[in-house]
This record gives C-alpha cells, structure tokens and sequence, in this order.
C-alpha cells in the first residue's frame, strides 16, 4: 500500500494563511477520492485474479495481474515524492488522471469488445496504477504543505480511512462484477478525469526548488526490481541473473555517481536495514488472504466469489475501524508493543483459519478479519519505527523506499503463494488432521502464519537496536 505517516507532516513548522488552506482543502477531497477508486480497482483484481487468469487462459501465470502493476506502485511511488519536490503538481496530477484514464478504457475495451489476453489485463493494469497513485502522492504534498497543522492529523486519518474502505468496497465491486463481467472493473476509476477542472484551479502552480531527478538510477532500480518479482512469478534463473547483475550495476552507479538519488551511505544504516527487514517479513503476506479465501471458498465450500466478497467485506471494514484508530492505540500502549500485537494478530487470523479451515466459511471469516485487525494496526508504528532510523534530510527518501519495498515484497508474496494455491505438493496430510485440498490450503496458511512469526522473531532480536536513540 502506498500510505505515508502523520509523522512526517512534523517537517512543516510554519501555518499557512486561510486562503492557501482553502484551496488545499478543496484538492485534497478530490485527489482522495480519485486515490480511493485506484486503491478500490487494485484490490478489486487481487480477489478475481485467479478467475481472470483462466478467462484469457494463462492460469499459470495469473499472480502477474497483480504482481506486476504492485511493483510499478512501489516504484512510482518513489518517483513521485521526487518529483513533487521540483514538478509542477498540476501537470504531474493532469499526467496521472489521464494516464488512469487511458489504462482504464484500454483495460475495458481490449478485453470486453475483444479476445481478452493476460497482457492487456496487465498493461491496463500497470497504467491505472501509475495514474492514480500520483493522486495519492500528490495529495500527500498537499497535506504536508499546504494544509493548516491543525488540519494535517484529520487529513492523514482520512487518507488511512480511505485505503482501508476502498479495500472493503473494492471486494465488494469485484464479487458483484465477478458474476456480470469483470472487464467493468476497468471502469471504476475513470469517472476520476471529470475532478480535473476543479484540481487544476485548486492546485500550486509549483512546489519548491528540488533536485534534478535522477532517471538513470530509478531506471536500474526499478528494473532490477521488476526482474527479480518476475523471477518468482516464473522461476526463471536467467531472471535472477539479470536482476542480481543490475542490483550489482545499481550499487556500483551510486558509488560512482556524482549525484545519484540515493548514496551508499543510506544502506550502511545499520538500524534502518534492521527496521526495514520487519517490512520485507510482515508486508510479504500482505495480498494473500483475498485469494487464498476466494480459492477456499470456491474449492471447499462450492462459494461464487460474489459470496464470498460479502463476506470478506466485513475483514476490510475491521481493518479500516483499526486503521484509524492506530494512532490513539500506539500513543496508549507503545510502538514496540503495537508491533507485537499486530504481528500475533496477523499469525492468529491464517494460524486460525488453518485449524478451522473446514469448520464454515462464516469462522474463516472471523479469522479474515483477525488477521485485517493486525495489519490495520501494524502500518503507523513499524513504517514510523523505520523512518525514525533515518535523519530529517533522508525522510524523503526513506517513505518512498518504505512504499518501495512494502510493495514489492507484497508482489512477491502473492506471486510466490499464488503459485502454491491447490498445490498437491501440499495436499499430502497436515498437522490439524485434515487431508486432500483441505489440508493443502490448511498447510499453506500455516506457511503465511510462519511468515508472520518469523516477522516477530527479527523485531524481538532486533527492536533494541532499531530504538537505539530513544534509550
């Protein structure tokens, strides 16, 4: 997900005049709502991914709908929080509502009024992603910026809220859609182009005096990374070739560079790898339980996925109520002791619903929603435990590094998960005592459950080193 904390609204000190505030006021709401259809349409297909891969016959491969465009996320969302620093927001937002726009009617009309193909999903898919998450970028600068600080905490709750419920409403949308078309998922987001007028009154002509960007480097980065999710999406060694050899042209590129965007210095830090490492771990699972449940549901239960959406629906509500209230709960009990129980709640919901996997889809549920209750509370305090490793100049950097990795690892996570799904190699018996399909599903959520506790385990080994500064 591409969230950034209250925290950083901190960097601001001086208020800004009523006008400025009102304006801010009045872009942010659209620039919300435009992050919350994009948000919707992306959690939308990670429930029907499975079902759309065998609609343009390539089963095998159908982690990549999601996959790809996640990595594109992670990575736009870095060139964004760069680009706002120099760029024009109004011409970067116009270049995302119709970029958005164009993935949108693309996606629809390629697979609708035509032979739908697993690469013009995909392609549809990368554009919307990079269209609307300069929303969400873009509305993040505003609210650092240009918004009184009385204001910043409401309007950075809102922008929480808004990734929680677009979750819950995007299930919703897929479930009914699943059962009429889902080509119409496409559209969602494209009704977004009609708040451009308003945006481009509303919007600074210019923020600030910035940096030259440096392309080259994000173009290294950035494929390497997108080879290296392809790699487990395909288990092709050539890819992992490619990836490792541009990662070793990357690091030699910022050694050498004179201004590279980010130095070696930042990957010395000791602290911020051992934080960053609890994101790697905790946000690998992050899109599995949608699929995994809409598998179950379909395999187990003989569940269509507009059933099951109504009831993974209430999970993502759970997680929005949690979200939101993550502030208040951290400032009662803690970071470090938020962390932990986010992380024991994330295992109890797949440990959960391993043991219960045949006890009724209404149980599985619950546990759905255990898990969402985890992972609404786990956001605040681990991405605010990272960035606090970092000094004030370098925060930058490191929430975008933050949305970098939390969604490549995600991307990861489901490519890796979506390749076991009915996995027979799974099926062979399980420790709860169930066998067949059953206990292939069972085994895998206790393999998501693993995840989550080796999460807890290198925060538990590591957390006196990470807070090394407030002792």
């Amino acid at each position: 997900m591409s969230e950034t904390t209250p925290s950083i609204a901190a960097s601001v000190p001086p208020d800004v005049d009523e006008q400025t505030n009102k304006m801010a006021i009045s872009a942010l709401i659209p620039l919300l709502i435009t992050f919350i259809l994009g948000t919707l349409c992306l959690q939308g297909f990670n429930l029907v991914f499975e079902q759309v891969g065998a609609a343009v016959h390539a089963p095998a491969q159908a982690s990549l709908i999601t996959a790809l465009p996640s990595i594109v996320l992670g990575i736009v969302c870095f060139i964004y929080g760069s680009l706002g620093d120099f760029v024009s927001l109004k011409k970067l937002v116009t270049v995302g509502l119709v970029t958005l726009l164009v993935g949108s009617l693309f996606g629809f009309f390629a697979n609708y009024f035509f032979d739908a193909n697993l690469w013009t999903v995909i392609i549809a898919r990368v554009l919307q992603t990079a269209g609307e998450q300069v929303a969400g970028s873009a509305y993040l600068v505003v609210a650092t910026k240009y918004l009184k600080n009385s204001l910043k905490v409401i309007f950075f709750g809102l922008f929480t809220a808004g990734y929680q419920l677009s979750a819950a409403i995007g299930v919703f949308a897929a479930g009914i859609l699943s059962s009429i078309s889902w080509q119409f998922l496409f559209l969602i987001p494209s009704i977004t182009i009609f708040f451009l007028p308003l945006l481009l009154k509303n919007l600074p002509d210019k923020n600030g005096g910035g940096q030259r960007v440096d392309g080259f480097g994000f173009a290294i980065f950035g494929v390497a990374t997108a080879f290296l999710t392809l790699f487990f999406s395909y288990m092709s060694w050539w890819m992992l070739l490619v990836s490792a050899v541009l990662f070793l042209g990357f690091a030699y590129y910022i050694n050498t560079a004179k201004h590279p965007f980010i130095t070696p210095a930042f990957f010395r830090n000791t602290r911020w790898l051992s934080a960053i490492s609890l994101i790697l771990v905790f946000y690998f699972v992050n899109y599995c339980i949608s699929p995994v449940f809409n598998a179950i549901a379909h395999s187990l239960y003989g569940m269509q996925t507009s059933t099951v959406s109504n009831y993974l629906v209430w999970a993502f509500v759970v997680a929005a109520i949690v979200g939101t209230s993550s502030g208040a709960i951290v400032g009662r009990i803690g970071r470090q002791s938020a962390i932990i129980t986010a992380g024991c709640l994330m295992m109890l919901g797949f440990v959960g619903a391993a043991v219960f996997i045949k006890s009724g889809f209404l149980v599985l549920t619950v546990m759905a929603a255990v898990f969402y209750a985890g992972a609404g509370l786990m956001y605040s305090p681990v991405v605010s435990s990272v960035l606090d490793t970092l000094p004030k100049d370098e925060s930058g950097r490191g929430v975008g590094m933050n949305d970098l990795v939390m969604n490549v690892t995600a991307s990861i996570g489901i490519a890796v998960i979506g390749s076991l799904l009915g996995s027979p190699a799974l099926g062979g018996g399980s420790i709860i005592g169930v066998s067949g399909t059953a206990a292939s599903y069972s085994n895998l959520l206790l393999i998501c459950g693993a995840v989550v506790l080796l999460g807890l385990i290198i925060f538990l080994a590591f957390r006196k080193h990470i807070y090394a500064s407030e002792r």
